[in-house]
């Protein structure tokens, strides 16, 4: 590491030292929360994507132990993703929708 430059777990510890608390990371929530959404109800999904964000911010300011953000971002993709299939799904329905409306009104 380049001297005068301090990594994550640096400046937390100087943060603790100077007396500042962090609050603590809630990355396992959110990746919990972004499985579900996958397996589960993609609503799951939403607040994963929303809870990721929020935290992903608070550690970028700082005021969130950074520990937890490989848990927060992969919760945070996992919600993503589930929403991207929900998404996909909905479209694939309207069109097999339409296209059976569209052959019943041809057939008659």
């Amino acid at each position: 590491m380049v001297e005068g430059t301090q990594g994550p777990t640096e400046s937390v510890e100087v943060q603790q030292a100077a007396g500042q608390s962090l609050a603590p990371h809630r990355g396992v929530v959110v990746l919990v929360l972004g499985i579900l959404g996958i397996v589960v109800c993609f609503i799951c999904g939403i607040i994963a994507w929303v809870m990721g964000n929020n935290d992903l911010r608070q550690m970028d300011a700082g005021t969130m132990d950074p520990t937890g953000r490989g848990l927060t971002q992969a919760g945070k993709i996992c919600g993503m993703i589930s929403c991207i299939l929900v998404i996909v799904g909905i479209v694939i329905w309207l069109l097999i929708v339409l296209l059976a409306g569209a052959s019943a009104v041809v057939s008659r």
